[in-house]
């Protein structure tokens, strides 16, 4: 018997459809989407601190504040450190690095558990911006 309450599966899709909606005020939304199918690749090959590290090197060369590289580890961070409580109280808010540094600073089982969580974060939002979106394949 369900108790009214949403499953952790239905807030992950809550918090992805929110974030691909939000996304939806960059112009570069295929970009996005696009961004967000492969980064669980890189995630997988690379490992969750490798890929992110990438991201963020990527939105800092990007001119502009506010790009979809950056939008993207935001959200992701959000997910993790705020929804899933990944990080420590000590370890502040999400501003793109703070993901970054709660793996750098965090233990094995925490860099286990992230990683399995970001990747079942991103099939939802992969889902849902490939959806809104229509990324190109190549590119």
């Amino acid at each position: 018997m369900s108790d009214g309450r949403p499953t952790l599966d239905q807030r992950r899709a809550q918090h992805a459809w929110k974030a691909v909606e939000q996304a939806g005020n960059l112009k570069e939304t295929k970009d996005f989407a696009r961004e967000a199918k492969r980064l669980p690749v890189r995630i997988k090959t690379a490992g969750l601190g490798q890929a992110l590290a990438f991201l963020n090197a990527k939105s800092k060369s990007d001119k502009g504040g506010d790009d979809y590289r950056s939008r993207l580890l935001t959200e992701l961070g959000d997910w993790l450190l705020k929804e899933r409580g990944l990080a420590s109280p000590t370890e502040g808010a999400n501003d793109g690095n703070a993901l970054i540094k709660a793996i750098i600073n965090g233990d094995a089982n925490r860099l286990r558990r992230a990683t399995e969580e970001a990747l079942l974060y991103l099939q939802w939002l992969t889902r849902f911006s490939e959806a809104e979106f229509k990324p190109d394949e190549d590119g």
